[in-house]
């Protein structure tokens, strides 16, 4: 949620002139993925060459083309079409053959194993599937990629005074934690979440803390924000804050959530 807020800011604030026609072809592209996924289109790949050409609309409508990824995301099918009953149905008739080899051979026994093949697939929802591919990619390309062509400053002790190094620091190590309390506060009073019971306020300002590492977003929006005259200005309070949020955020939870020692009573 917090990299979402992040999203719809630079999509408000930082896009160009307005293409109408390329958000029409965006909006028709999404329409197409809607479509796809009401008939049961299962086919990753063609999905990728339909979002990719929305990604492209989007980004000559004027509109920052990373709420492409965002809305997207959200229209990924979340159910699986095989239930987790008729999986064990149709591998317990696999496991049953006897042993031999033919599978190769008999057109019936190949027909088993691909429907066995494509019920184990769709036991899993399409946003699991894209998470297990994507994951190793994101986890050890993409990110230390971004690391290492954002992150590099110099570092000068004078910098850490600067008013827009201290604003920045206090944006997130103030600003991330007052507003997850106080926005998971308001939505359990209106009753649009439930706090969980063996959660404590005093434990989401813990994890409200945390959030204050800001790394990915918060450097995209500071490129996009600052000159280059201030951009390391702004990197610099982003890489403070960090370590102080971590560091802040793991001994309040460290504190608040300090388990219990059982005492014991036996004689």
């Amino acid at each position: 949620m917090d990299d979402l807020g992040a999203i719809i800011v630079v999509t408000l604030g930082y896009g160009n002139q307005v293409d109408w026609l390329a958000i029409v072809l965006a909006l028709m592209g999404f329409f197409a993925v809607k479509t796809m996924a009401l008939l049961g289109v299962r086919s990753i790949a063609l999905f990728f060459v339909v979002g990719g050409g929305i990604w492209l609309a989007v980004d000559a409508s004027g509109i920052h083309p990373t709420v492409t990824g965002v809305i997207l995301g959200l229209m990924t099918p979340t159910n699986k079409w095989v239930s987790a009953d008729r999986l064990h149905t149709i591998m317990d008739c696999v496991v049953s053959y006897p042993r031999g080899d033919h599978w190769s051979g008999n057109t019936l026994d190949r027909k088993a194993l691909k429907k066995a093949e494509a019920a184990a697939r769709e036991a899993l929802s399409p946003v699991e599937r894209l998470e297990m591919l994507f994951h190793p990619w994101v986890g050890f390309v993409v990110m230390p990629l971004f690391a290492f062509a954002n992150a590099g400053i110099p570092i000068i002790v004078t910098d850490f005074t600067a008013p827009l190094t201290m604003a920045v620091f206090l944006g997130l190590v103030l600003g991330k934690p007052i507003g997850i309390l106080l926005f998971s506060w308001m939505a359990v009073q209106l009753r649009i979440a439930i706090l969980p019971k063996d959660l404590a306020w005093r434990a989401i300002l813990g994890g409200g803390f945390l959030a204050g590492i800001g790394f990915t977003m918060a450097m995209f929006i500071a490129n996009l924000a600052y000159s280059p005259e201030q951009i390391n200005t702004a990197k610099l309070g982003i890489l403070s804050a960090s370590v102080f949020s971590a560091l802040v955020g793991l001994a309040l939870l460290r504190l608040f959530t300090e388990p219990e020692i059982a005492v014991d009573q036996t004689y």
